[in-house]
């Protein structure tokens, strides 16, 4: 069997550079703090040592085609240990999930000597996952809610993380994927192509860390605001930075952050570092 440590090791990484991206309206960056008053970089940073084994264990336990509870029960492992290192601040919840149900997904994969991409990742998280993940985002539906973005969900009949992931992440692998892979093929540096995917993300994602700040409205204003973005050229515009730090600015006053699309830009980072020949890749993480 190949080591699967990279697995876990560029999953960190491709988490680092979300981090780092900027700008990225609203969200945590190294140069500010976005609309977040009670966590800074350092947070996620700290966040980040304290999962650096995280994913590379759940590498394992899709290698070993661990039933889901195993994994959850990890990911829960992995929370308790992200709340510890920033004293109760939800850094990564979301991508504890999304991007450790990956890293299972790829080292059942290469358990079976398979190629890891796209199509063989939904597949894997599927046939090994899908049903337990169905069955886990229909009980979510009627019961109680015990996160913001599930009571955000709840309320306005959206789609939650929860189902995305039974579905295999159609978002992720339909709209932030390939809209960072067309950035590479239209010649977009590593910076400009993760912010058009990333906006990209934010025009169609229900993003349910929107609607707990800033309700259905902040939700539409922050689509139709990315859409915008896109329309007038993206980040393939000359003056794509002066345009997305200005939308920085109104994010902040208005209290939004998009905390989903940034994890699902963190994970095509993830999927297409690993997915593709070392001839073949653009660099998504430098």
């Amino acid at each position: 069997m190949r080591d699967l440590a990279p697995i876990g090791q560029q999953a960190v990484r491709a988490l680092y550079l979300e981090l780092a991206l900027e700008p990225k309206p609203g969200l945590v960056s190294l140069r500010d703090n976005g609309s977040h008053q009670d966590m800074t970089a350092q947070t996620f940073v700290r966040s980040l040592f304290a999962l650096r084994h995280y994913f590379v264990q759940m590498a394992h336990a899709g290698s070993a085609q661990q039933p889901f509870a195993a994994l959850e029960a990890l990911g829960l492992q992995a929370e308790a240990r992200m709340l510890r290192a920033t004293g109760g601040i939800n850094t990564h919840r979301g991508a504890i999930f999304a991007l450790g149900l990956l890293c299972a997904s790829a080292g059942n994969l290469q358990a079976q000597q398979i190629a890891i991409s796209p199509d063989a990742l939904r597949t894997a998280l599927s046939t090994h996952w899908g049903p337990a993940l169905r069955s886990r985002a229909e009980r979510a539906r009627q019961r109680a809610p015990s996160t913001h973005g599930q009571r955000a969900a709840q309320r306005y009949q959206l789609r939650s993380a929860g189902d995305e992931a039974a579905d295999a992440f159609p978002t992720l692998f339909e709209t932030t994927l390939p809209a960072l892979q067309a950035a590479y093929a239209q010649g977009l540096a590593d910076r400009a192509a993760r912010i058009q995917a990333f906006f990209a993300t934010m025009a169609y994602l229900d993003d349910t860390n929107m609607v707990h700040r800033g309700g259905m409205d902040g939700l539409r204003f922050g689509q139709q605001a990315a859409r915008q973005f896109l329309a007038a050229g993206g980040a393939a515009r000359p003056d794509w930075l002066e345009h997305a730090r200005a939308l920085h600015a109104d994010f902040v006053a208005r209290r939004l952050s998009p905390g989903g699309s940034a994890d699902l830009l963190a994970c095509a980072c993830w999927v297409q570092q690993l997915s593709v020949s070392a001839t073949q890749a653009q660099p998504c993480l430098a």
